[in-house]
């Protein structure tokens, strides 16, 4: 069969490279007869209908371990009582209360080495390493879903990954990669889903995650185990990259013609000659995504090139080349089209599939595995029309062409087309006799998860599409479909632990872009509310106190700013509390107006010396020193009197706030002093972290429990929210130490490297860049962790430390 569309493309390697590493054409065309033998074996069998009556022995069999009398302990609990899998925590112990918790892991992991990693299951050696993996995550799971939520460590947050690398010594590649895929988000245009994308690289990163564990023994050392797990970790972004930024991109509509062409070609040449063209300078209004994207990916592709073992460079390449290539053939189709022949639909998509699966593995340079290779190219494809089944109809209402849209636009004009239904059930029959030599484990799992798969549409499709579906697909076979649709109506304990942890994975990813975007949205609504409020009217009776410290106080209220410790305060009073908003903005106000002093008294010539401020000339540059102590001491004043004027709360409230005001400051004063006495000495990071907790955990502290004071708080709550402010303090501190090592100077307002110039001990100056990060991400950790001790609405808190740690400004 010709390489449709590569005879019209002109493609050059670089000037500076004369040769190809691979022949394109003959190895996709090896690649692609193998396909179409196998497509060849699979028509066969479904001409001739040879796997309906072995399927049918074989689904007989296997009802008999999935369709039963209900048990005492599932009488108990009812069929209506049976956790949604959504519920993920109470579904897990749900399994492991009725007995079936170990059949399910041992289902969904022994399916995950079969699909994800080529392995046979007859191999005495393959089941006990699964057996140990089992163990392992029981050992995990039991824990987490029989503990109190406040102790319990969302394993799929932030949190809980950060926690494990710990364990592994690679927090450095966990805070890489989270970087990465963040920056990728930031990337993606609107009609790409990122959560979708997010999903999708984090899969293909565990993928060869994976497949490097199974190549490490018992023996490993820890230091050897841990560079090889950051080392898959990077190629397995490498990898996973080209999906949203290659697959999907092209995919989609946010391309025009030309530059889809231009781009394909980039890629193609890449792949042929193994080396990255020159920067394309790219016009028009992809241009910054497009740079983006080249750049991304010649990075991430040199990486996987400096990595491959020689022997295996070649065979990545071509294994490369086949999945961009039949993946491209088959974007290339056009639904309106109606002559596409059965071999034009299923080859590549047999190419695809297969070949997908086979760079995961020779991405990390594994040995030759001839049994691997061959299991995992006939699998594909299985996967492949499981997927199309359950999109076909958003497929159809995009244009996509898949085996199934194509097949319900023109079944009944081309008689000719393959049913893709009857061909998924000869792939699952080919697979279990003919490729996995019967087995028994293997029978039992491919039909577990068919079954499931269709379970699964059917509840999400409703039982009327549902049978319109069936009646479609399934109606040629009257004997098999009848005992099909009685195992799918029937039938339990077919469910998956990979499904239930995608399903998390992708709620989890919604509620956090929900949650940030509602963030961002009320930060944006909060503080300019908290700036209107933070000017000092004039006064008509001092005309002189008019034209000095108020016009000075004002001019550092009105610079803007972050307002993060009014933020935090209008969150737990309003967000935490049901506290008014109009009796808070007394408190409010304080806030900014200690905190304004803070900075005032920070950036004087005998401190930090600091000349500019939000863009700004500091204060006592733009007036001079003697105003700039009076207007710090006259905000400090003002905002006790504000304090003082929290009229809707009862007096003794207010007095015991104004007591626990005037002590932090005491103690905020004393941080400061601190600092001012630590200039030139290296301090220990026990010394960095008690100056940081007086200069910023105690401002933090205050924006918390202040609100907590005023809705009369128990006291185990307020100490779990001083103890949240602790950490939260540290690792903003951190940041702004980050940031002032390598921040932008445009985004900051400000002058970089002060803390250089001051030789001011920092945790940078201590720990270092990488040292500095990671303590910034252990403090967020613990903060985090503090949050659950306190049982109010804390999801703008979160949102609020996870802005402090990523901000750039």
């Amino acid at each position: 069969m010709p390489l449709d569309g590569d005879e019209n493309l002109d493609i050059q390697a670089p000037k500076q490279f004369n040769t190809t590493i691979i022949d394109a054409a003959e190895c996709y065309q090896t690649a692609e007869q193998k396909a179409a033998d196998y497509f060849k074996s699979l028509y066969q069998q479904v001409a001739f209908k040879t796997y309906v009556p072995t399927l049918i022995n074989d689904i007989q069999s296997w009802k008999q371990n999935h369709i039963h009398r209900p048990s005492f302990l599932s009488c108990r609990f009812g069929r209506n009582k049976k956790p949604n899998p959504q519920d993920y925590y109470n579904y897990i112990r749900w399994l492991d209360y009725t007995g079936t918790l170990d059949n399910y892991l041992d289902r969904s992991i022994s399916y995950i080495f079969m699909r994800d990693l080529g392995k046979a299951l007859d191999s005495p050696v393959t089941q006990e390493r699964i057996r140990k993996v089992v163990d392992n995550l029981k050992d995990q799971l039991i824990p987490s879903v029989t503990l109190d939520k406040t102790d319990r460590t969302e394993t799929i947050s932030m949190v809980g990954l950060y926690r494990k690398a710990q364990k592994e010594g690679i927090e450095s590649t966990l805070l890489w990669v989270m970087d990465k895929i963040e920056t990728m988000t930031h990337h993606l245009p609107k009609e790409l889903e990122a959560e979708h994308a997010q999903r999708k690289l984090i899969k293909i990163i565990a993928g060869v995650l994976m497949h490097e564990i199974e190549e490490m023994s018992d023996k490993t050392s820890q230091d050897v185990r841990s560079r090889k797990l950051e080392e898959a970790i990077r190629l397995g972004y490498s990898y996973g990259l080209t999906y949203p930024l290659i697959d999907d991109l092209l995919d989609s509509n946010v391309l025009s013609f030309e530059e889809k062409n231009r781009y394909s070609n980039l890629i193609r040449t890449t792949l042929i000659t193994g080396c990255v063209p020159e920067l394309v300078e790219w016009e028009g209004k992809n241009s910054e995504l497009l740079k983006y994207v080249q750049l991304e990916l010649q990075e991430n592709f040199e990486y996987i090139k400096a990595h491959l073992q020689p022997e295996n460079q070649k065979s990545f390449f071509e294994q490369a080349y086949v999945f961009f290539n039949s993946q491209e053939v088959d974007g290339q189709k056009d639904l309106s089209n109606p002559n596409y022949t059965n071999e034009d639909l299923y080859i590549p998509i047999i190419l695809k599939s297969s070949s997908s699966r086979l760079i995961a593995r020779s991405v990390i340079s594994a040995p030759a595995d001839i049994g691997f290779d061959n299991r995992t190219f006939y699998y594909g494809i299985y996967n492949q029309l499981a997927d199309d089944f359950a999109d076909m109809f958003d497929d159809l209402k995009e244009g996509s062409v898949t085996p199934y849209t194509y097949y319900l636009k023109y079944h009944n004009q081309r008689q000719d087309l393959i049913n893709p239904f009857e061909l998924y059930w000869t792939v699952i029959s080919n697979l279990i006799h003919n490729v996995y030599h019967s087995d028994n484990k293997t029978c039992e799992l491919i039909l577990d998860r068919a079954i499931n798969g269709l379970k699964r549409y059917k509840e999400r499709m409703g039982n009327i599409k549902y049978d319109e579906v069936m009646n479609l697909f399934a109606s040629a076979n009257p004997d098999f479909n009848n005992l099909l649709q009685k195992v799918v109506r029937k039938a339990d304990d077919v469910d998956f632990f990979d499904k239930l942890l995608r399903d998390r994975i992708i709620t989890i990813l919604k509620n956090e872009r929900a949650e940030r975007e509602s963030f961002v949205d009320t930060m944006k609504a909060v503080s300019k509310q908290i700036s209107s409020i933070l000017t000092i009217p004039k006064t008509i009776e001092d005309p002189l106190l008019n034209q000095t410290l108020i016009d000075s106080s004002n001019y550092c209220l009105e610079a803007g700013g972050k307002q993060v410790r009014p933020l935090m305060a209008w969150a737990m009073s309003v967000k935490g509390y049901g506290l008014e908003p109009k009796a808070i903005a007394p408190l409010l106000r304080s806030l900014a107006y200690m905190h304004t002093a803070s900075l005032i008294y920070d950036d004087l010539p005998s401190q930090d010396n600091a000349d500019t401020r939000r863009g700004k000339p500091t204060l006592h540059v733009e007036y001079n020193i003697a105003i700039a102590e009076l207007t710090g001491l006259f905000l400090t004043q003002r905002a006790i009197q504000e304090l003082a004027s929290l009229d809707r709360f009862e007096p003794n409230i207010v007095l015991q706030l104004i007591q626990y005001v005037t002590r932090r400051t005491e103690d905020i004063c004393k941080g400061q002093a601190m600092d001012l006495d630590s200039k030139g000495k290296l301090l220990t990071l026990e010394q960095l972290n008690t100056m940081c907790f007086y200069k910023t955990g105690i401002a933090f502290e205050a924006s918390i429990v202040m609100p907590a004071i005023l809705a009369r708080e128990k006291e185990p709550q307020i100490e779990a929210l001083k103890k949240f402010a602790h950490h939260a303090g540290i690792a903003f501190q951190i940041k702004d130490d980050l940031l002032d090592a390598e921040g932008d100077p445009a985004l900051l307002g400000k002058l970089t490297g002060k803390d250089s110039t001051n030789n001011n001990s920092t945790f940078v100056t201590v720990l270092g860049l990488e040292g500095a990060r990671k303590e910034m991400w252990e403090h967020y950790c613990q903060a985090m962790e503090e949050l659950d001790f306190i049982p109010h609405n804390t999801s703008f808190l979160k949102q609020l430390l996870n802005y402090m740690v990523k901000r750039d400004h």
